[in-house]
């Protein structure tokens, strides 16, 4: 009796590993790794330059960008790419020497304008961006 009952839990163990581990490769295959030279602005949080990683929920709803200090998550649409895009941008405001964010990219989907408009980017804006294939 003691071995009918150990089997279903042993094979339930068994499901939970090989589901967790696909949810893993899943989420690691919709990941991409920038280097952004620069330091920027997210709303009132200054982020570093270095490594971010932008990566999509399984359900391409939403966007993470994930660097060493902090993360930030967002809301994804259909944007301007097209639908067979699948590289990951993100793109900045240049405001003389400063960065801001301005939207992120993910294959077709992109976030909402995330910067705030303000007199001084209106008039001295440039836009920068650093992106790669997804995946890499």
């Amino acid at each position: 009796m003691q071995y009918a009952l150990r089997s279903p839990l042993r094979f339930l163990a068994v499901a939970f590993l090989v589901l967790t581990a696909t949810a893993f490769t899943a989420n690691t295959a919709h990941a991409t790794t920038l280097d952004v030279p620069f330091a920027f602005t997210v709303g009132n949080q200054v982020c570093p330059a270095g490594q971010y990683t932008v990566h999509s929920d399984d359900l391409g709803s939403s966007v993470t960008l994930m660097g060493n200090a902090r993360g930030f998550k967002w809301v994804i649409h259909p944007g301007d790419p097209a639908p067979t895009d699948n590289r990951v941008i993100l793109k900045f405001d240049a405001v003389g020497s400063r960065y801001a964010l301005r939207s992120v990219q993910f294959g077709p989907m992109t976030t909402s304008q995330l910067d705030k408009k303000t007199k001084e980017s209106i008039s001295a804006r440039n836009t920068v961006a650093i992106g790669a294939e997804l995946g890499r």
